[in-house]
């Protein structure tokens, strides 16, 4: 009697078939051990929630809320613009770089570096007192959001009013009819921040003049001296050039420039 071997193909079937049985055997204990393991140990503590997408008693829709989130974040360089002393620092600085008539150098991205860090540095106890009286505490729940964003921006709003002119503030309110106002905090912000905004041009624009004055007398002497010598036809913005860069590097002219324009706004 002979015996017939199965074929390959029927070995590799059957092989198979056992393979999915121990398989399913493997996966029937590991979702028991699963139900039997004890809960997870709880997660670390994270950021508290913020929730502000309600207004009212009435919640906001998510495609709502993203795009609210997204329109403010579009929004954040306007009121870096508008509410800190960013725009008098950048002005100043760029003004500084066609007196010394080097052309691109330094590069606006070192000159927005710099603006940037001093602006922090002027801004810093405006931040601080703004963290304390309303972001603080709203992020521990103890302020609801109206309460906390009128004391978060009381800070902002009297260092804006500590730098604008009673004249910009009164040409504003003029415009909008909204003047006279009987104390500070009746001030609309769109007001005070355009107010801000033209007496932070016409101070940032005096500081230049001053600034301007010594290069325009070594431009005048140079030009003067080329003149004299019969040198027309040279530039003398080419003589001029190394002149006003030693003599700024001399005088020390970066620290003096930086120590003045924080020296030049005015304390809460």
């Amino acid at each position: 009697m002979t015996l017939s071997l199965p074929r390959p193909r029927t070995l590799l079937v059957l092989c198979a078939l056992v393979c999915c049985l121990f398989a399913g055997d493997a996966f029937a204990q590991a979702a028991q051990a699963v139900q039997a393991a004890p809960a997870a140990a709880p997660a670390s503590p994270s950021l508290p929630a913020v929730n502000v997408g309600q207004i009212g008693n009435q919640p906001v829709s998510m495609p709502m809320q993203v795009l609210l989130l997204m329109t403010s974040i579009t929004l954040l360089p306007a009121l870096l613009l508008g509410v800190t002393a960013f725009t008098r620092i950048i002005i100043v600085l760029s003004l500084l770089r066609q007196a010394l008539g080097t052309g691109q150098a330094p590069s606006n991205q070192v000159l927005l570096a710099l603006a940037l860090f001093l602006t922090a540095m002027v801004m810093q106890p405006v931040f601080d007192q703004s963290w304390n009286a309303g972001i603080a505490p709203y992020l521990d729940k103890q302020m609801d959001f109206r309460t906390a964003w009128e004391a978060a921006s009381g800070p902002f709003r009297a260092f804006m009013l500590a730098q604008v002119r009673e004249n910009d503030l009164m040409t504003f309110a003029n415009l909008s009819n909204t003047g006279p106002y009987a104390t500070p905090q009746d001030v609309p912000f769109g007001v005070l921040a355009a107010s801000f905004l033209t007496s932070e041009l016409k101070t940032a624009f005096e500081i230049a003049f001053l600034i301007y004055i010594p290069f325009v007398i070594i431009d005048l002497v140079v030009a003067s001296v080329l003149m004299s010598m019969g040198m027309m036809m040279l530039s003398p913005m080419l003589i001029s050039a190394p002149f006003k860069i030693l003599l700024f590097v001399l005088v020390d002219g970066w620290v003096l420039v930086v120590g003045a324009l924080a020296g030049s706004f005015n304390t809460i």
